[in-house]
Order: C-alpha cells, then sequence, then structure tokens
C-alpha cells in the first residue's frame, strides 16, 4: 500500500508540473483513486480535508467578488500609480503591500484582495500581469509566518506550542517570528527589486476611479479584525476561520438582497468562486492525507532526527532545509501538523528550547512553498486568477521569481533564528 500510495503521489505532482490546466482534474482523480484503492479510508476523508482552509477561501472569494464590483481594487491600483514613478516600483509596492496585508490575514485571502489590483494596474499599462501577481503571492506567502493569523500553519503552531498573538513578536524575552520574518521580506524584497532592473518603463497615471460604495471593503475590514480576536478564544472549533468568512460574505450577499440586486447578480457573485481552486486543494489535501495515513510523511519525520545524530545545529539545519525541499511539492499544512510533534519530541529529547525548532519548522515550511506554483496554496489561487485572465504560467517560469525570493527570504530566517534561538539551550 506504501508503495502504491508514493507511485500515485508522484504521478500525481510530475501530471500537475506538466498540465497546469488540468490541475484540478488531475488532483481530484488521483484522490478517487487514493479513495478507491483504500489508501485513504471513507470515514477519514472528512479529516484530511482542511475544511476551515476551503471555507475560508470561498468566503473571501465571495466578498472580493463583491469588493472588485465596487471598483476599489482599481481605485487603489490607480493611487499606487500615483506614488510610483516605474512598472517595477509599482510591483514592489504592491508586493509589500501584500505581505503588510498577509501578516494579518490567511495568505489566500490577501491574494484574493491584492491580485486584482496588481491585474488592474497592468490593464491599465497596457502590460502583462503576471510578474506582479507572482510577485503578489509569494510575498503573501513570507508575511503569512509573521503573526498568529497569518497562515494556517502559524495557527496550528499556536495551538501546539500554546503561543499567543503577542508570543509572535516576543516570547520568552527573546525576539519572536514576526521580526526575523521581516527582515526576511526586505532581504527577498531587495532581490525582487534586483530581479525587475528591466521594467524600468514609466508609470502613465490616469484619472482616478470613483467609488461609492465602501460596505465591501469594511466587510475586509472586519474580517481582518474577527481573525484576530478569533485567535484569542480558547479551544474554538477547527473551522471557526472559514465560518467567519463565509459568514461575512453572507452578510454582503444579504445587504445587496435588501438593496434589491436582481438574480444576475447573485448568480455572477457565486460563479465568481474559483471551483477550480477549491477542486484543486481538496484533492491535494486527500492525497497528501492519504500519504499520511500510509506513514510516508512519518518517516521523512523520523528521518530528520535521526540524521541529526544529537548534533541541534544539524537537526535544526535539517528542520529548516528538508522543509523547504519539502514544501516546495506539499502543500504545507498536512506536513506542519506531522511535523510539529516530531520536532517538539526532538526538542524534548535533546533538553533544548522547543522554539528553536518550532521557528525553523514555520521559516522552512511557509517560505519554501514559493519554490514552486503549487508549494503553497496562495501560488495555486494566484495562478487560478491568472488563467481567468487568459495567462497560462509554466512551473519554469514562476520559479525564476520564486526561487532566489525564497532563498533570499529562507537563508535570512535560518540565521536569524539560530542567531536568537540558538543559544537557548
Amino acid at each position: 500500500m506504501e508503495k502504491l500510495a508514493i507511485a500515485l503521489f508522484a504521478g500525481t505532482y510530475i501530471l500537475l508540473l506538466l498540465l497546469p490546466r488540468f490541475r484540478a482534474h488531475i488532483a481530484l482523480l488521483s484522490a478517487g483513486i487514493f479513495i478507491f484503492s483504500g489508501i485513504v479510508p471513507l470515514n477519514v476523508i472528512g479529516s484530511v480535508v482542511d475544511w476551515n482552509v476551503i471555507l475560508m477561501i470561498a468566503g473571501t472569494m465571495g466578498i472580493v467578488s463583491m469588493f472588485i464590483e465596487t471598483r476599489m481594487p482599481a481605485l487603489l491600483a490607480d493611487l499606487i500609480l500615483e506614488k510610483t514613478p516605474s512598472v517595477r516600483w509599482a510591483v514592489v509596492a504592491l508586493s509589500l503591500f501584500s505581505g503588510f496585508i498577509s501578516a494579518f490575514m490567511d495568505n489566500v485571502a490577501t491574494v484574493l484582495i491584492v491580485a486584482p489590483i496588481a491585474i488592474s494596474v497592468a490593464k491599465k499599462q497596457n502590460i502583462s500581469p503576471v510578474t506582479s501577481v507572482i510577485a503578489v503571492s509569494i510575498a503573501s506567502n513570507l508575511q503569512g509566518a509573521a503573526t498568529l493569523v497569518g497562515d494556517a500553519t502559524s495557527i496550528m503552531l499556536g495551538g501546539y506550542a500554546n503561543l499567543d498573538f503577542l508570543d509572535f513578536f516576543f516570547t520568552k524575552g527573546r525576539v519572536g517570528l514576526f521580526w526575523i520574518v521581516e527582515v526576511g521580506a526586505l532581504a527577498s524584497t531587495l532581490v525582487l527589486f534586483w530581479i525587475l532592473r528591466s521594467q524600468q518603463q514609466t508609470i502613465q497615471p490616469q484619472k482616478r476611479t470613483e467609488v461609492t460604495d465602501f460596505f465591501s471593503s469594511w466587510l475586509l475590514v472586519f474580517m481582518v479584525v474577527f481573525l484576530i480576536l478569533a485567535s484569542f478564544i480558547p479551544d474554538k472549533p477547527d473551522i471557526t476561520n472559514g465560518l467567519i468568512c463565509l459568514g461575512l460574505f453572507g452578510v454582503g450577499l444579504l445587504r445587496e438582497l435588501f438593496k434589491g440586486r436582481d438574480r444576475a447578480y447573485f448568480k455572477g457573485t457565486l460563479s465568481d468562486i474559483d471551483y477550480f481552486t477549491l477542486s484543486l486543494l481538496i484533492g491535494l489535501f486527500i492525497v497528501i492525507g492519504g500519504l499520511t495515513q500510509v506513514g510516508v510523511i512519518d518517516r521523512i519525520s523520523v528521518f530528520i532526527v535521526k540524521m541529526g545524530r544529537g548534533n541541534l545545529f544539524l537537526i535544526y539545519t535539517l528542520v529548516v532545509w528538508i522543509s523547504v525541499l519539502v514544501s516546495g511539492f506539499v502543500d504545507n499544512i498536512p506536513y506542519v501538523a506531522t511535523m510539529l510533534p516530531v520536532v517538539g519530541g526532538a526538542a524534548n529529547i535533546l533538553g533544548v528550547e522547543p522554539n528553536l525548532l518550532y521557528f525553523a519548522l514555520l521559516v522552512g515550511a511557509t517560505l519554501g512553498g514559493n519554490l514552486t506554483p503549487i508549494g503553497a496554496s496562495a501560488n495555486i489561487t494566484a495562478l487560478g486568477l491568472l488563467r481567468r485572465e487568459g495567462y497560462e504560467v509554466s512551473t519554469g517560469e514562476f520559479m525564476r521569481l520564486g526561487v532566489p525570493f525564497t532563498l533570499a527570504a529562507v537563508i535570512t530566517g535560518y540565521v536569524l533564528v539560530w542567531f536568537f534561538w540558538g543559544g537557548a539551550v
């Protein structure tokens, strides 16, 4: 069963990389094989799929659809164009904007909010939006590790290690993950600025878009606030964040209903939810769940501990860089869920401060997702948005920007986590 699971997994990911137009179909077909072969029993399907993430994406997509309909992204694009002298600076500004938002909101939600702004900027300047949307995506993945509410992996770490929102800034008298991620963001932004050195086209400001309806903008603000407040609630249901996003989307729909919107509006808003991306993610969750069921991910975890041979720095290094490699091809949510007890147990055996290995895991697994277009949900979402605009992005095209960006961020985080926490033994 284990060999079959590995073969199916390898075939699935090869096809996902080679056939981007059919990723959802491939993932669902593979998930079906995992289920019908018995690798993933029917009674665990509900637990291997992260419904919190699925509901968050669906709810946010709906809110963002209404947000776009108000033309607010076009207004934000105008403001960015007014303040930036060239396309190069505009893309960097969007990347920083995306990173800032993603520190306080799920990175997929961030992409759904900022990517339409990037697409609007590109349309106004008559250029391809591919580079700017990829930059938005990878910046959101990076900053998602900065706070408790920024990414599902951070939420899992907070729950497992009993860290609250403020512990990501300072904990146990030491610098928290937030500041380490911010320095990494600065390093990766400098790399991005260098990569875009040829994008010197002058920005041509246009008449500022007029926006009269700000309700959906407030829904997004409330979403951020509620997600932060929810992080302080102990023992809350696993799908709390998803219900918040879906509930606010429902509020938006009710408001439009009372305004007398016709059926076409609601049909259009619901159709704007990217079911292709949702299907892809559900399929991937089941595939990774299958690997977990047969113990493949556990084997990787045990391998890391054995390879360390009691050397803390070597174990730390392995946790970071194997996490980078694995999360470049495997969704980091099931990986982090599996690795948290492993690295916690390793820290206990070695008698060291567990936050060293916890932060190492998050730096490698969260930032490493930017290596490939299927390494993180935000990347999948971003490419889905580009597909809707008629742009098919190859794996190589994505990696030309993702790999140097990732290496700059991970190397910085790797050095700083050890500098601040390596002595806590």
